[in-house]
């Protein structure tokens, strides 16, 4: 398979397509996952991202009145999609390799699993808190910090594993990372957070991803404070079109972004989510066309399970 920096690679200054998927709720049927997105297969995709959901507890009452505390996936499947999307669509899969809720153990077994599928990517992420707790804890025997599960796959690639003595066949990861045009909430300050990025990439991070954005001078300014750091891999933009009017407050709320001004005035204009969703699509082709001028090596859509409104986006851009 081929590693998402081969890709910018041999693209030779062109601007890719890709896109990020979320597994089904426990469940459900997969195949209405890759229904929803083949047609998008049209833009040629490279790679694919696939999210990974920490485990949430839930508290089920007992017949002596007591509550137990059952750990729960609501989306598993990660890697079961891997190997279905590229067995269908004949692309490279990035499954997300999360902090949360797994031990060093459990995280060598399944970069194992992905590398026994020849899954040659992955994007390391630190993960969300549990929605119970606010604040994120790692698992006892995990990481807390994207940068030590970095260190874990870079060890790997060496053919250096947690407890085994003798050296075991090298792993081949391209590693890949979040930032954040418009900080991290976390973090205390904006240089703060550039500095956690540079940490990542230090420890082996080969490209970064964005959190999503719909101010291209975001972006912009970003990709200038990380060059100026030293940090010099691909930053690659990640995009969401706007679809409801609903998401002019929720997006801000569980992202930390700022809506421009421009297009929360032409939202609140329309009357129906009809017509919210042609003005993000516009707003789309818009953005969109703007980065491919800047030259963004990738333009990388959260689909959320969804691809009428980004493939309109993409036929007005490529």
């Amino acid at each position: 398979m081929t590693k998402v920096t081969e890709h910018i690679q041999r693209s030779e200054g062109q601007t890719l397509f890709s896109i990020e998927i979320i597994p089904p709720l426990k469940g459900q049927n997969i195949n209405q996952l890759l229904d929803s997105i083949e047609p998008l297969m049209e833009f040629k995709p490279p790679f694919v991202d696939v999210t990974y959901h920490r485990e949430e507890v839930i508290d089920k009452p007992q017949p002596n009145g007591l509550v137990q505390r059952i750990p729960v996936r609501k989306r598993p499947g990660t890697v079961g999609i891997c190997a279905r999307l590229m067995e269908r669509f004949k692309v490279d899969a990035v499954p997300h390799v999360i902090c949360g809720g797994f031990t060093k153990e459990e995280t060598e077994d399944m970069l194992f699993d992905l590398h026994y599928l020849g899954i040659d990517n992955a994007l390391i992420l630190r993960g969300d808190p549990e929605k119970s707790a606010g604040v994120f804890r790692a698992k006892t025997g995990g990481h807390a910090y994207a940068s030590e599960l970095i260190s874990q796959v870079r060890d790997m690639n060496r053919g250096v594993l947690l407890h085994e003595e003798t050296e075991a066949t090298p792993t081949n990861f391209c590693i890949g990372v979040a930032g954040y045009p418009e900080k991290h909430f976390e973090a205390a300050n904006y240089d703060t957070d550039l500095s956690y990025l540079k940490k990542k990439v230090e420890a082996g991070a080969e490209y970064i991803v964005t959190q999503m954005f719909f101010d291209n001078q975001k972006y912009f300014q970003f990709v200038e404070r990380c060059r100026a750091a030293g940090i010099t891999v691909p930053i690659i933009p990640g995009l969401k079109p706007l679809a409801t009017r609903n998401q002019l407050t929720v997006l801000p709320r569980i992202f930390h972004l700022d809506m421009p001004q421009e297009l929360v005035q032409e939202a609140e204009k329309c009357a129906t989510n009809d017509q919210v969703r042609q003005v993000g699509i516009e707003w789309g082709i818009k953005q969109c066309k703007e980065l491919i001028e800047f030259g963004v090596p990738v333009l990388h859509f959260y689909t959320m399970g969804k691809s009428d409104n980004v493939m309109q986006i993409a036929r007005g851009v490529f």
